[in-house]
């Protein structure tokens, strides 16, 4: 697992995720700690590294 901290898109509070590294390329929703809004993840891994990462608000 990989801690990664980034702003949510809603709030702009800085929130941190536990990332799974054995999967190179995800999609998932995950609500904000802080506002509760969705937040649609876009982490990317090459040989357990961090590559590519996005936050995007899921307008509802």
């Amino acid at each position: 697992m990989f801690e990664h901290f980034f702003q949510c898109p809603y709030c702009w509070e800085e929130i941190s995720m536990l990332l799974d590294t054995s999967v190179s390329n995800q999609t998932y929703v995950e609500d904000c700690e802080v506002c509760c809004n969705p937040i649609e993840i876009h982490p990317q891994f090459e040989e357990n590294e961090l590559i590519g990462f996005e936050a995007i608000d899921i307008e509802q």
